[in-house]
Parts: C-alpha cells; sequence; structure tokens
C-alpha cells in the first residue's frame, strides 16, 4: 500500500516538496530557494525554467534521501504562487519571456485605462476582483503586446498560457490544465458560471486558444510521466497557495478564517457554495472544487479574501537588502531587544498597497525615526508592519461577512514568530491559533489529491487530524492598541500615492 502523498509547493522565493503520511503529518521535506529579477522599478520577474529545475529537483530529493520510490507515493499534489504568469512555446516548451511575477506593478496604467473606458463593474460582477496588477489577466495582455511577435504566434494557436500551476502540471505531464482556484485569479474567468469568458477575453484581447482547461481542484487532472521519478505518478490536486492553505487548515465550515504569513500575507474566510459580494474591497474568490461523485454536480467553494502584497519579504529584504540580520530566524530575537516599536512605524509597500486600499503607486517608508532609534527599533517595526496590516485587512471582513471572529488559524514560516503571533492577537483582540502542522500550504494540496485517490475518505477526517501547538490570547489595552493603530493609519497616509506625477 502506497504510504505517502508528494506535495509540490511552488513558492514566490523558493520550491519545496514534502512528503505526508496518513495521520497528515510531514515525513521529509526538501526545500530551494531561487532567483529574484527586479529590472525595472516595480517590477518583478522569475525565470520559468528556474521554477521547473528547482521544483524538480526538490522533489526527486526528497524521494532519493528519504528512500522512497514512486511507488510508495499515491498521488502528487500541487500548490503554487498565484497569478504570476508564464507563457511558453507549445512545440518547444520553452518560455517566450520571463514569467511577470505577481508582486509586479507595470500593468498598473493599463488598469487605470480600463477604469477610465467603465470596465471596473464588469470585472467585479464576474470575477470577484478588483482591477489590480496584480492579477495574471492584465500581465498577459501585457507580454502579447510588448515580445516580440508574441500576439501574431497567440493567435495562431503555438503559444499557451498558464499560472504557475500549469507550467509545472505541463513540464510534469504534457497536458495544459489549471484549476477552478487558479483560473479565479486571472481576471478572465467568470467565478459564477465556472468557465473562460468570452467578453473579459475581449476586453484584454487574449486568444481562447491560449488558455488551459480547467479541472476540478480535487481530481486525477495529469500523470507525471515515469521519467521524472521512475513510474507515472497521478497529479490529483491542484490549488492556489492562498486556497490550498485554507484546506490545509481546516477551514471547512463557513464563517471559519486563515491567515498564511508568506512572501504575502492572505486572510481568506470561507462563505461556502456562495460567492459573496465585498462592500470593503475585498476579493471574491474561488476556495476550491470537488469532483464530482456517482453523478452529481462538482462542489465550488467560494472565499472572501484580503490580499497584502508584503509580510514575510520584509524580513528578507532587511536580511539582504540592509543586512539588519544574518537568516530571517533572526528577525524575533533582533526586535525583542526593544520593549515596543519606539514611535517607529515601517510600511512595506515595496510594490504598491493591497487591500483595503488597492493603491498601486504607494511605495515603503519608514517614519518616526528620532536619534534614538536602532535596528531594534526597526526589526520590531518591520513585524509590527504585518500585524497592522492584517488588522486592516480584518476590519474590512468583519464589515462584509457581519460574521463575529472567533480566532484566526494561522499558518506560514513567519507564524512560528512568537513575538509576532502575540502582537497579532493583541491587534486583532481575538485568540491567534497556530497548528502543529504549520506547512499547511502544502498539506491543503495533499488534502486535495488525497481525497481524490481515497488516501483519505472525507472532509471529517481531515477536519479531525487538524491539532493545535500554541494559542496566543491578546493582553493589549484598548486604548494602547487604538494608538497604535492611529499611528499605523498615519503612516499608511505618508506611503499612498508616491509614484503618482
Amino acid at each position: 500500500m502506497s504510504r505517502y502523498l508528494l506535495a509540490l509547493d511552488q513558492g514566490t522565493t523558493s520550491s519545496r516538496a514534502i512528503l505526508f503520511d496518513r495521520q497528515g503529518r510531514i515525513a521529509a521535506i526538501e526545500q530551494k530557494e531561487f532567483a529574484q529579477h527586479y529590472p525595472q522599478s516595480g517590477w518583478v520577474e522569475h525565470d520559468a525554467n528556474d521554477i521547473w529545475r528547482s521544483q524538480l529537483e526538490v522533489a526527486q530529493a526528497v524521494l532519493k534521501n528519504n528512500h522512497v520510490k514512486a511507488d510508495d507515493i499515491v498521488a502528487i499534489g500541487i500548490t503554487n504562487q498565484r497569478e504570476t504568469t508564464v507563457v511558453w512555446d507549445r512545440k518547444s516548451g520553452e518560455p517566450v519571456c520571463p514569467a511577470i511575477v505577481w508582486q509586479d506593478r507595470r500593468t498598473a496604467g493599463l488598469c487605470d485605462r480600463l477604469r477610465g473606458e467603465g470596465k471596473e463593474e464588469l470585472f467585479a460582477r464576474k470575477t470577484g476582483l478588483v482591477l489590480d496588477a496584480y492579477f495574471a489577466g492584465t500581465k498577459l495582455n501585457w507580454i502579447l503586446e510588448n515580445v516580440p511577435d508574441a500576439r501574431a504566434r497567440a493567435e495562431r494557436g503555438e503559444l499557451a498560457f498558464g499560472t504557475v500551476d500549469s507550467w509545472l502540471v505541463y513540464k510534469l505531464s504534457g497536458e495544459h490544465v489549471t484549476d477552478s482556484s487558479n483560473a479565479s485569479r486571472s481576471l478572465l474567468f467568470d467565478i459564477h458560471r465556472c468557465e473562460w469568458d468570452d467578453e473579459l477575453m475581449a476586453v484584454l484581447q487574449v486568444p481562447r486558444s491560449m488558455l488551459p482547461r480547467v479541472v476540478a481542484s480535487s481530481g486525477i487532472a495529469a500523470q507525471a510521466k515515469a521519467e521524472w521519478f521512475g513510474s507515472p505518478l497521478p497529479i490529483a490536486g491542484i490549488a492556489g497557495d492562498q486556497q490550498a492553505a485554507t484546506f490545509g487548515q481546516a477551514c471547512l465550515r463557513e464563517g471559519m478564517v486563515k491567515n498564511t504569513y508568506g512572501t504575502g500575507c492572505f486572510m481568506l474566510m470561507q462563505t461556502g457554495a456562495q460567492a459573496a459580494v465585498s462592500k470593503n474591497k475585498l476579493l471574491t474568490t474561488i476556495g476550491w472544487t470537488l469532483a464530482a461523485e456517482d453523478g452529481a454536480a462538482p462542489q465550488t467553494s467560494y472565499m472572501l479574501e484580503g490580499s497584502i502584497f508584503v509580510a514575510g519579504a520584509v524580513v528578507q529584504w532587511l536580511r539582504d537588502g540592509l543586512g539588519v540580520i544574518t537568516k530571517s530566524s533572526d528577525i524575533e530575537a533582533l526586535a525583542a531587544q526593544a520593549p515596543d516599536n519606539g514611535g517607529v512605524y515601517f510600511v512595506p509597500a515595496f510594490t504598491g498597497l493591497g487591500t483595503p486600499y488597492w493603491d498601486p503607486y504607494a511605495r515603503g517608508s519608514i517614519s518616526g525615526l528620532t536619534r534614538g532609534s536602532t535596528k531594534a527599533h526597526l526589526a520590531r517595526a518591520a513585524l509590527e508592519s504585518i500585524a497592522y496590516q492584517t488588522a486592516d485587512v480584518l476590519e474590512a471582513m468583519q464589515k462584509d461577512a457581519a460574521i463575529p471572529l472567533k480566532e484566526l488559524r494561522v499558518d506560514g514560516g513567519a507564524a512560528r514568530n512568537d513575538l509576532l503571533m502575540q502582537f497579532q492577537a493583541d491587534m486583532l483582540g481575538v485568540p491567534v491559533v497556530r497548528p502543529q502542522v504549520t506547512e499547511t500550504t502544502a498539506l491543503g494540496a495533499a488534502y486535495l489529491a488525497g481525497l481524490a485517490t481515497g488516501f483519505w475518505h472525507s472532509q471529517e477526517e481531515i477536519s479531525a487530524m487538524w491539532q493545535v501547538d500554541r494559542l496566543f490570547e491578546p493582553g493589549m489595552a484598548a486604548d494602547l492598541r487604538d494608538e497604535l493603530l492611529m499611528r499605523w493609519h498615519k503612516a499608511v497616509g505618508c506611503s499612498r500615492g508616491w509614484m503618482l506625477d
């Protein structure tokens, strides 16, 4: 009997491969970082072949280093950085240009023009998204308009588009597919009909022939070729990283909320079978689609989402950009040297601001510096910025959902930072709950693949495996919390619209 699920977790700064056992525990893990490219201000690119090579390398290594054979694997689950846009030649399988990363701001002007043409309501109604450079559709338009001969080749059916899940599935299997959760981040997909939309494609001038076939998030979508792992393996789970993390956190009932602290920070609330319409600049997105059983219709679950573009990336900047710390894990000890932020506020709007501001022209700022400010204050302000941004998102979410938050389930690398998690509980005024397995993005992909293959049999079985590692209770006085948030919002005001003429 096969013993493991293999989860491929392709993130913004690294690729990971994790083996999960039948109890949902990590049996082995491999990780490799890859290069980030910043060719112009506000531009962020990846080499799509770097993504593929690093992901294949860790997947093969996690099997080899732990003496696991393909026969020990029941299926592969894939989760990925969302919105990052890859276009490749169908014949050669080679990218036609660098991948444009979700953080990239180069299409802000196109979004402004579409808003000026009155298209904002159309996109919001059909896709649940705001018109922002964050999403894949405008990035794809940019490639077609700016890469030599790309549009002509696309019109001839020679080019394929995909987000990173599509790219990995294509390289593993030769199939051109995506799941509903990733499709819902493209500005090209009607989330209510669960279909690519001709009207949206016409606005963004995208040929239908470029688009992948949309499959269920949990269901056998393709077969990885035997050349990669020694035997063919089914790819049975696909979901964007934040939707996968929500599934991995067992947020399977309406009103449950999780927050993932990765490169960015993403809070999702489960809203069930109905797509809730936000009045507070949240996104409405597909969480996942479970394949139909016994002739029944596929089951699609929807989410409200708040998106923060820079969270853990601010720690990486302190490490790589300023050399304030040697490794990311040093941030907690350094921040703890300061009893408070000393009046310093760090708004890490390196690539604009997401929810609830949606300001692509904002840029990072550090406010409140005095001669007494130290690197400990800067480190603390960097960590606090993650919690403040999350508080802004939760306030919008509470207004939309009208469901009082009982707890916030957390995951991702920065969720292991106790100082940050305690401050987060203080800023929200509700308990913050960290599970025993914080690699919930990969775990969610494994769960989706496991449900499709009978490795696990029900959502109830998955919920029963979720266990608490630590509960952080709020302890800050309300007046102090209000003062900190007031000064945070003052600092945000200084960062807004910085790049506008």
